[in-house]
């Protein structure tokens, strides 16, 4: 019988024991000293011969099944994959170091869906209730997704709906009474803002207009996130710094948890409280339309203890509207102060919104978490999402100024290290101005007469660190499309840019610019993302090389700024990458290209409806306890639901709340379940893919990997199954995306017009080659070489039961020494007699990565004869370039 090292209380299972160790705060403390300990001797004397134990981190890391069970060992691992490869940073493995004093759980607590499962027991209710079966709740469902309410009574009252469906409800009104009997969120309130202008009416009278504030509390939406049993294996509930290794030499930041903010902000609160880290997002851009020439400014929030994989999905709502700002034209203003009442009305509002904030920051409020268990949670601002504009507007500053740090309006093109703003400095300047005074620092540090910003009174938050990058408007769009590639067209010129992109070859999921990149008139960030994929290629040859080296250093940037998963090393090499472009920037001045750069978006760099609406969350919560009530059934009636015993075997007998996706480790190949081209000649092969040394190639092939068949010779008369694809499945690289890659290595001949059929242009893919056997995905480009695949298929009967893909590839050479300036790798045709050097080999010998070797000049792969490798061409490829090379 499991028995508590603490206490001594015994319990009837281990989940029990769990339960026992988070309900009785001694005990968990004692528990948490504990881990501290053994993972301070882990870290400082690491011995790689002990085996891994897991230990109950569950209170730091979200996608843990916990076992408090004490252990003698003083190794403390967490999702320790091993690396087949033996690459120094392990993608799923991490090894933590728990911060104890956070996250106590104070006692045990109920859900709000534990609640409504009560509730429903209590009163012998059905689960779909008010509606009547589950095919009344899935129509409800999606009547309230999909039709407005004048459409959905329009429905209800159809003729078929009325005599065959036999609803419950009858009309909208009937059925907006059933919705309304749901469970809903944290209500909306309006509240009246009086602004008075500068104009004055006819009788003297200061002009006033009355604008609407519509809010929600935001204490109860983080009550409301941090509560719902939907995130519990996606929240965490203390901080923790994260390492590769189990030595703790490699740092690796993917969360807000593994920050050093969340560590640093928990050393000024009591021991064993949480923060749920606040995270708001506003864009004045997006205005929503009220009633009639009325406009709103809507304001988001969502909590950092929600993992960023699960706060991305649109469809789990971990991201709240908490309130609509007005958008008033203010016409009781003269047009020069106008501007600045608006900074001041939007400061105001926001004050208003988040006034909740001030006293749940300070003291912290009890929440019933997603494991059912309470908490003391501090809700702190920690990031705000907004453009470059709204970041100054946020910040009290000019545009022409940094909202972040205080580097001069002529100084933000050069590498300097400004300090940081200061927010009570600031708070204490404006204070100053407002009182009447003068102070330099005003127009030093370029602020706006806005005397109280709405994070002033905020605890333990600075505004200026919790601006997070912008990477559509200042790196997508900002320093690359309006920048760099003006540049170089400046120093190409627009028709010789236009070509090279032209030129470019295709590859399967890249955009093809067939015309060009100088006809486009709608940018998005998809296209200036498709742009730098092949923009390095695309300028080798054509531009200085100096400016080979800032258009890299470029992208550099952006690519390590993308990625979901940082090691102190990254970290260093994105900041290697600034100092790079500012070592050579200096050569668009010598070309005349600029003048200088004080571009802000550069400087940047540096830092990186309300009912309806509470009806569509209704249904919204209701789906959400249906999946989680499908795990946690409804008691029949009379069961004894008080017995601890018998709750823990239950809980402990229960499937896993919530299903995470669960990925291969290995590269997997998939070929069509039918052939595009069955039984097909060597003739027309050699013919149409080109595969001159198609029978030699297969005959050694077959001596080598299936000797039993050397009587069989391959000849002209055979004919084989030819497939046009292979699709390659690499297990994810979590530091670019937490899904699968898929790469289509295409084998496709020329297809000639014939009667209404167009014709279609032949593709034969580059490809990595493996020389030896791999079963993870590609970590290096140790021992893999270029190949272009020319055709691919099976062999028939004649040559047994040979299951296996093969496919006919021409040899690239092995990588030369990287270019200087660009520095992509450098490979060439591989011949012998001059003759291509080919090859038949197993299509599982694809790696996966299907490679775009950019041309150096022509406009086919035939015509040039020396290529670059382009390690740009997607983040995968970029991290087995570039910083699996750190």
């Amino acid at each position: 019988m499991p028995q508590c090292a603490f206490c001594g209380k015994a319990t009837t299972t281990q989940e029990g024991l769990k339960r026992h160790i988070a309900r009785r705060p001694e005990c968990q403390r004692q528990w948490a000293l504990m881990i501290n300990d053994i993972e301070a001797d882990n870290l400082n004397t690491p011995d790689d011969n002990l085996p891994p134990v897991d230990v109950d981190f569950s209170h730091v890391h979200p996608h843990l099944d916990p076992n408090p069970a004490p252990s003698k060992s003083c190794h403390i691992t967490i999702e320790e994959v091993k690396d087949e490869d033996g690459t120094p940073f392990s993608y799923t493995g991490r090894y933590f170091e728990p911060q104890a004093d956070a996250g106590w759980a104070l006692h045990e607590g109920e859900t709000k869906f534990e609640r409504y499962r009560r509730h429903q027991e209590e009163e012998v209710e059905d689960r779909w209730s008010p509606f009547e079966d589950v095919e009344e709740w899935d129509l409800a469902e999606w009547l309230v997704k999909n039709l407005g309410q004048t459409r959905t009574d329009e429905f209800l009252k159809l003729p078929i709906t009325q005599n065959h469906m036999k609803l419950s409800f009858h009309n909208n009104h009937s059925f907006l009474q059933r919705v309304d009997a749901l469970p809903r969120g944290p209500g909306w309130s309006c509240r009246k803002v009086t602004v008075r202008g500068n104009k004055e009416d006819e009788f003297g009278a200061p002009l006033e207009e009355e604008v609407e504030l519509w809010s929600r509390d935001p204490v109860e939406c983080v009550q409301e996130l941090i509560g719902n049993p939907f995130f519990k294996a996606d929240m965490a509930y203390s901080p923790a710094k994260a390492y590769a290794d189990r030595a703790g030499q490699h740092r690796v930041i993917d969360e807000m948890w593994t920050a050093d903010w969340w560590g640093e902000t928990q050393k000024a609160l009591p021991k064993g409280a949480m923060i749920a880290p606040i995270i708001l997002s506003s864009d004045k851009t997006c205005l929503s339309q009220f009633r009639g020439d009325k406009s709103a400014w809507p304001v988001y929030m969502s909590i950092g203890n929600i993992a960023k994989a699960k706060r991305r999905q649109a469809s789990a709502r971990a991201t709240i509207l908490i309130g609509y700002l007005p958008a008033s034209k203010l016409d009781c203003f003269t047009p020069d102060a106008r501007s600045l009442a608006g900074y001041r009305l939007f400061h105001h509002c926001m004050a208003l919104l988040l006034q909740p904030l001030i006293a749940a920051g300070q003291h912290g409020v009890e929440m019933v978490c997603a494991d059912s268990l309470v908490r003391r949670v501090h809700p702190i601002l920690a990031a705000y999402v907004a453009d470059f504009p709204e970041q100054c507007l946020i910040s009290c500053c000019k545009e022409n100024r940094c909202p972040k740090c205080l580097v001069g309006a002529n100084e933000r093109g050069d590498s300097l290290d400004s300090p940081m703003r200061d927010p009570e400095l600031m708070k204490e300047i404006l204070e100053m101005c407002k009182n009447g005074q003068h102070p330099p620092e005003f127009e030093e540090n370029g602020l706006r007469a806005v005397y109280k910003p709405f994070w002033a009174d905020l605890p333990h938050a600075n505004i200026f660190l919790a601006f997070t990058p912008d990477l559509l408007h200042q790196l997508h769009k900002g320093v690359f499309k309006d920048h760099l590639v003006k540049w170089c067209i400046d120093i190409v010129g627009e028709e010789e840019m236009d070509a090279r992109f032209k030129a470019v070859p295709h590859y399967p999921g890249l955009r093809h610019f067939k015309k060009g990149i100088s006809t486009v008139k709608q940018w998005t960030g998809r296209e200036h993302k498709e742009m730098q994929r092949v923009f390095i290629g695309l300028l080798t040859g054509a531009v200085p090389s100096c400016v080979l080296v800032v258009t890299c250093s470029i992208l550099d940037f952006s690519y390590y700024a993308q990625l979901q998963i940082h090691t102190t090393e990254m970290l260093e090499a994105l900041q290697t990458t600034l100092d790079v472009f500012h070592a050579n920037k200096d050569i668009l001045k010598e070309l005349a290209i600029r003048e200088h750069f004080n571009i802000p978006k550069l400087h940047q760099l540096t830092h990186y409806m309300t009912l309806w609406l509470q009806r569509q969350e209704a249904v919204f919560l209701r789906a959400a306890y249906l999946d989680w009530l499908a795990q946690h059934p409804l008691l029949p009636a009379g069961f004894d639901s008080d017995s601890d015993s018998e709750s823990e075997e239950m809980e402990a007998a229960s499937p896993n709340t919530t299903s995470s996706l669960v990925t291969s480790k290995e590269v997997t190949h998939i070929l069509a379940k039918a052939p595009a081209h069955p039984h097909q000649s060597v003739e027309k092969i050699v013919m149409a893919h080109g595969t001159t040394d198609f029978l030699p190639a297969l005959q050694t092939f077959l001596q080598k990997n299936l000797p039993q068949t050397t009587g069989v010779v391959p000849g002209i008369h055979d004919c084989f199954d030819v497939y046009r694809q292979a699709v390659i499945v690499a297990p994810p690289d979590r530091r670019v995306g937490d899904a699968p890659k898929r790469w289509h290595v295409r084998a496709r001949p020329e297809v000639v017009a014939s009667g209404r059929r167009s014709s279609c242009p032949g593709h034969f893919d580059m490809a990595l080659i493996s020389d030896t056997p791999r079963s993870s995905g590609l970590r290096t480009l140790d021992d893999v070489r270029v190949a272009q695949v020319c055709v691919i298929f099976t062999l028939p009967r004649q040559f047994g039961t040979h299951s296996r893909a093969l496919t006919y590839i021409k040899w690239f050479t092995p990588f030369r020494l990287p270019d200087p300036s660009s520095r992509l790798l450098q490979v060439s045709r591989s011949t012998c007699h001059l003759r291509r050097n080919a090859a038949v080999i197993h299509v599982d010998e694809i790696m996966g990565q299907s490679v775009d070797t950019m041309l150096r000049s022509g406009n086919a792969y035939e015509v040039a004869s020396d290529f670059y490798f382009n390690e740009f061409i997607d983040g995968e490829m970029f991290g087995v370039s570039v910083i699996n090379s750190l």
